[in-house]
Formats: C-alpha cells, structure tokens, sequence
C-alpha cells in the first residue's frame, strides 16, 4: 500500500510538473543563449567558447565570451561588451585571450587575461580586424582584414575609404566575376592575412596581391595555421583567374619573417583546413577530388613536409570530413563526419587503416582534444536540446555535459525527441526520414502533417536544434512534422549524394512522394486531408516545383526559392554551382535548365502558396521570389508575398524573424486548422 501511495504521488507530481510546461514560443527560441566556438586551453584545464543573446525589442544580438573549467564548474562571463565579442584564441601559457570585437565600431582584435583585467585593443587598423590566431611561441597573432589590393598601407586605404563615403557618386565599375557573395559587394577589396607582434605594433601583410586568403567561398573556417616552431604559416587561398566558376583552393606555406609563399597543393579541387602535426612531420587537411563540384567527399589528407608527399587516409571511408584534430602523440586523427541524420566521432590513424567510430547516433561537433590525449572537448545537440558543451574520454566513452546554458529554460518546455523511419525511394534505395511529434501529443488524435524539405540540396536535415528553421516551432501549434533525406544528403555515401546533380526534380521529388505515402499510411495520427509542405533554398526550388507537379498539399511556403534556372544563373555568384548541377550553362545546354525550372511548369500552378524572400539575398536573387509570386498571383492562385528589404537568403534580425514566424503560423493555420 505504501509503495502504491508512493507510486500515486509520483505520479501527481510528474503531471503537476508537465502542466507547467508549455509548447516553445518565439520569445522562448530567441530567449536562448546560443553556444559556439568552443576553445580548449593548451594546458587543458579550460574552455572558452562565446554565447550569443538577442534583444528582440532593441532588434539585436550580442556575443560575449565565457570560460569554463573542464572540471565541471560553474561557467562565468569573461567578457561583457555592449558589442559583440567573439572568436576567443588562447595565448600558449593559457593566460591571455585574444579575440574579434567591435566595441570600438570597427571589428578590431582585443587581448584579455582570463584571471581578472581588462581587455586592451591589439589593432587599430581603419579596415578592421578579424578571426586572431596565436603561434605557438607566443610572439606573434595572425589576422585577416578586407584591404585594397593595389595600395601600400592602412592609410591609403583609409584616405581611398573617406573619398568613397564622400563622394557624391556611388556607381561601380566592374570588370571581373565574381563581384559579389551571399550578401555583400567583393568587387574592390580582398581579404589579406596580417600578423602583428603580441605585444603590440605595426601590422604585416603576409599575402599582399589580387587574390582573397582565406578564400572567398568554400573555406573552412579554419584556413590558416601556425606550424609548431612559429616560423611559418599554412593557409589556403584561390589564385584563378575566375573565381566564380572555381573551387581551386590550394593550401600555401610561407615564412613568418620572410620569403615567398610555396604551393604544396596541385588538385584542381577544393582543398582547405590545414593542420600541423604536433611533431611537425605533416601537415593534414581537407581534400576534394572533383574540380567545380561543392558538394564533393572531403578526403582527409598528409602532406609530408619531408618528402612532398600525399597520401589519402580516408579514400575508402564513404563520408565526407568535417572538423578534424591531431591526437598530442601525432599518432591519431579525430574527427566529425555527417552520418545518417547525426555527427559522428571518428579517429584514425596518422599509418592508415580502418576508420573507428567512436561516439555515434548523437550530433557532435568542434571537436577538441587534451594535452594529454585523454579527454575529447565537443559541442553536442539535439532537436530539443541546444548546443552545449560536453566532454568524453578519448574513447568516446564516458560522456558528459560540461554547460547547462538553458537548462531552466529547457525544463519549462514540452519539446519531444525525433522518431526515425525508413522507406523505399528513388531507384529502389533506402531512404531515411525523421519525424517530430507535437507537444503533448496524444497518439488517439488526428493531426495535421507539416512536409519540411533541407536546402542544399547536397543539404540534410539531422538532430539539431536549428535556429532558423527550427522544427519544434513548426511543431508547436499542434503539427506533426517530418523530414525527408532524399537523394542528395550528404552522411548516405557519396553516391547518394552525387544523384541530385543533374536531376533536380527527378529523384529527390520521388524519394518525397514516396516519403509521404509512407508516412500517411503508417501512422494512424496524421490527418491525409490536411498536409502542408515548406522549405528554403533548394528546399523553395522544391516547393516551387511541386506546385507545378502535385496537388496533395492545402498549402505551401517558399523561402528564397529557384523559380526559374536561366534568370537565376545570370544573377547568382558562385556559377560553378549552376555549371556543376546542370552540366554546363544556359546556352550550351538549354535544355536542362528549361527541364528543371519550376517555371516550365508554372501553367499547372493551383496550390495556394506564402513566398518569402530577401533582398539582400545574392546566391538566389529576390527576382526568383517576385517571378513566382506574380505567375501564382497572374492565375488566381491564393498567393502571399513576405519582402523583407533588409534581410539576404537568411532572416536575422529578430523582429523580421517574429515577422517570419507570425506570418508562417498564420498561413499554416489558415489552411491546416
């Protein structure tokens, strides 16, 4: 009787506890504190990593840096600027931080002690300052800034600035592709990598010229390097004469002090995120096979700096690489792969061999590793967990969560874990799909379904906690919402993600349809009659395209989606994407741009759509938005636009991204509820 009283009471208090919850809203998406950029110490004691808060009334966000000790003790706020401060690096004895802020207006780089004191200015460079890091004798930092490549110092490239705010003349004239990427103008400066002493002075351009470093597009985040004697640098840049219809980026080194910079990379491909070897034997990156071809398997590479040597460690390890660290012994590479909706943490080692997979089925990434080779430091998330920072042992045993960032906040909301599922698709292959139930979902009810499709469309939706498009807000109204990995995702083999290119309409749209047959006749709770379909990018051009092939869907919604492939290639950067995806240009093969645009279609339009697009969006220009929404509208079709005339292909601000949110409920439930 007492353990039943017990039981009993329990059970009062779990319900007592789950009525307080409630299902996530926009305050509480934007109330979260987002974890990035994690950084061991050299010594292995702490962690610095930056923590990004908005402020949806004053319409911004703001990053800070904070240091935690790997022993499991309460995080504490290292800086607190009015400004963003972000990219924290550490000083080889572990007690300085230097890092990127713009407390001062321009983006400049700031050093701080970690144990009390203030942060003091580095550079004062009227270009800006960026991305810091320290070699490891502690004499120098390295940093890029955006410079005119054809002048001599900071202050002829200050006085050209000043004419250009003056004058009265904003025209351009432009004479080279690409002029410009993703959101921004790159017609006239180029970014350099400087260094400047640690201890402060004059700063050096170490890759004077014509040309971006790191390169413009296709880099790692991680493209220039130290070697462990402080007297040279690894980076990586573009030397082609077109850069828009090229991913030749080949790894350079160059003395510190003096002395031209060497190729040590021929491919033609995209090669990046160079690493030095703790014993200075080899430097280890990232390598594509395939020239013009984004979306290729990352190879993880040796360079042997004795010999000259290549050697591919993962030639038959069908996932691409994404971050990487050396084992201090210089024995073991770790590193993340895409795998199967989740990152993996892989080890291998540096004489070859099988691939281990040491911690699986979770979403991990920035992966770090101890002094002394025993413990991993990675960022870890999930579809109702944010990212946080946890640890392991090298073994990827042992895991644990080292912050709790938003765990008051956390237990406040009713979020479920992704459910997965399986299907037959396109040419017979195993397809792999991710379901969301809604908050306090109650198998015996009938709920509507909302179909998210991924950009990319080399893209894949996986078990994370996406600030954008976050599938616990689609879910939150009383939506079940399911996610497809058609052909295209990467973590399936590179041949599954290879069959897009060339087909864009074709086996992805199946594996789709095939995806929801599954799934409406699977499970009992979904509503067929009521089905919405939404998605951006690629995941818009698929939205787009399905209007003009299917009418399952009450209603649709296309962000910053393809519409018509001929315009877009004309008005887009990066045209070695197009010329990749499509097998050449619109005139020398007319054809399959026609076939793949949604506008071909356009005539069997019904569907009652919400289009949203940016203005500032250059990879796909807001006339594809403005194209679709008038040939939807020109035949009576039920059609919204959403404009946003300060946003690119992402909305950032947080009230335009209310706005979205507002206005993507809205559509929903008009036509759901």
């Amino acid at each position: 009787m007492k353990r039943l009283i017990f039981i009993l009471t329990l059970f009062s208090t779990f319900l007592a506890f789950s009525a307080e919850k409630h299902a996530i809203t926009f305050d509480d998406l934007f109330g979260m504190k987002r974890v990035s950029d994690p950084q061991l110490s050299p010594d292995g004691k702490w962690a610095a990593f930056v923590v990004t808060e908005y402020d949806i009334e004053e319409n911004k966000g703001n990053s800070d840096i904070w240091l935690v000790s790997l022993r499991g003790r309460t995080p504490r706020k290292l800086t607190n600027s009015a400004e963003a401060d972000k990219g924290p690096v550490w000083s080889p004895d572990s007690k300085k931080i230097a890092f990127t802020s713009s407390r001062s207006g321009e983006s400049q780089i700031w050093v701080i002690p970690v144990d009390g004191g203030e942060a003091k200015p580095l550079t004062a460079l009227s270009t800006g300052a960026r991305d810091p890091i320290w070699s490891p004798d502690g004499k120098w930092i390295a940093f890029t800034s955006d410079v005119y490549p054809d002048l001599k110092n900071d202050e002829e490239n200050k006085i050209r600035d000043e004419e250009k705010e003056n004058s009265k003349v904003k025209a351009k004239v432009i004479d080279r592709l690409l002029f410009r990427h993703w959101n921004r103008w790159t017609d006239e400066k180029r970014s350099h990598l400087f260094i400047i002493p640690a201890k402060g002075g004059g700063a050096r351009d170490l890759t004077p010229g014509d040309y971006d470093t790191p390169p413009l597009s296709l880099g790692s985040g991680h493209d220039y390097v130290f070697s462990p004697d402080s007297k040279e640098i690894c980076y990586v840049k573009n030397t082609d004469p077109m850069v828009a219809i090229s991913t030749n980026n080949d790894l350079f080194i160059q003395s510190v002090e003096v002395g031209e910079s060497k190729r040590i990379t021929i491919s033609q491909a995209n090669d990046n995120y160079p690493r030095y070897s703790p014993d200075s034997r080899y430097i280890a990156y990232r390598g594509m096979k395939r020239p013009g071809f984004e979306a290729d398997r990352y190879r993880l590479i040796l360079y042997d700096r004795k010999t000259g040597k290549q050697k591919s460690l993962t030639e038959d390890f069908d996932y691409t690489i994404r971050d990487f660290v050396w084992s201090p012994n210089s024995r073991w590479l770790y590193f993340t792969v895409p795998d199967r909706g989740f990152y993996s943490v892989c080890r291998i080692a540096v004489k070859g061999g099988k691939v281990s997979k040491l911690i699986t089925r979770s979403y991990n990434r920035d992966l770090q590793v101890t002094p002394d080779g025993k413990t991993f430091l990675f960022l870890h998330q999930a579809v109702n967990h944010p990212f946080d920072l946890y640890t392991s042992r090298s073994d990827g045993k042992k895991v644990k969560q080292l912050t709790d960032m938003n765990g008051e906040m956390l237990t406040q909301l009713e979020m479920n874990p992704l459910d997965e599922f399986w299907f037959i698709g396109a040419g017979r292959d195993s397809v792999h799909g991710l379901m969301l139930k809604p908050p306090f979902f109650d198998p015996k009810e009938k709920y509507p379904l909302v179909y998210l499709i991924h950009g990319g469309p080399q893209g894949a939706w996986e078990d994370e906690f996406h600030y954008r498009w976050n599938a616990q807000m689609f879910a939150s109204p009383g939506y079940v919402v399911a996610m497809v990995n058609f052909h295209a995702s990467p973590g399936y083999g590179q041949a599954f993600t290879d069959a897009v290119s060339g087909d864009w309409g074709g086996s992805p749209y199946i594996d789709l349809m095939k995806g929801l047959d599954y799934i409406t006749t699977h499970y009992d709770f979904i509503d067929t009659t009521r089905l919405a379909a939404a998605g951006a990018s690629y995941g818009g051009y698929m939205i787009n395209w399905i209007a003009g092939h299917s009418y399952r869907f009450r209603c649709l919604i296309s962000h910053d989606g393809v519409y018509d492939l001929t315009s877009k290639y004309g008005a887009t950067e990066e045209l070695w994407f197009p010329e990749w995806e499509f097998r050449g240009t619109p005139w020398t093969n007319p054809e399959m741009y026609r076939k793949w645009s949604p506008s071909t279609y356009a005539a069997n339009f019904k569907t009652p759509m919400l289009v949203i697009h940016g203005q500032n969006d250059f990879r796909v220009p807001v006339t594809q938005g403005f194209q679709c929404f008038t040939a939807l509208q020109r035949q009576g079709v039920q059609a919204k636009l959403l404009y946003f005339p300060d946003e690119d292909h992402f909305v950032s601000k947080p009230q335009n991204a209310r706005l979205w949110w507002q206005t993507v409920h809205g559509w929903l439930a008009e036509w759901l509820k």
